[in-house]
């Protein structure tokens, strides 16, 4: 089981990596006025969201695992199931984006991305939080 409990950090991780580089990336892109510039982000959105959904999915299905495996209850699991979901809507939320993006349909500048960039950081720490000191 400890084997699974890496895993799923390791996955973990790795879904923050790109959920805080991605929004980032928008920042750029919202500033962006050299067509090149432009065609380059679009091209690595693109990408890392294609790389990263599987690593989201990697990631809520070692978690579920370890869930099973080890009966884990409480109101702080609650809690963590429901922004775990709050953070695959902001995920899918962001491959929203960079299809509006890719479609040169964005309508937002980069003070919204700025902010929009720190949803990830909140839910991680509430997330860790929950799941180490247990409030409840």
């Amino acid at each position: 089981m400890l084997w699974l409990k890496a895993f799923h950090i390791i996955m973990v991780v790795s879904w923050f990596a790109g959920l805080f580089y991605l929004p980032r990336l928008f920042v750029n892109h919202a500033m962006a006025t050299e067509p090149a510039e432009i065609a380059r982000l679009k091209l690595m959105e693109g990408k890392l969201y294609r790389f990263v959904t599987p690593i989201a999915w990697l990631a809520i299905a070692s978690g579920l695992g370890l869930w099973f495996i080890y009966g884990f209850s409480g109101g702080w699991l609650h809690a963590k199931v429901f922004l775990v979901a709050l953070l695959y809507a902001y995920h899918h939320y962001c491959g929203i984006l960079v299809k509006r993006f890719a479609a040169d349909e964005n309508v937002r500048n980069h003070v919204f991305y700025r902010f929009f960039n720190e949803i990830p950081v909140l839910i991680l720490t509430a997330v860790v939080i929950l799941v180490t000191v247990k409030p409840f």
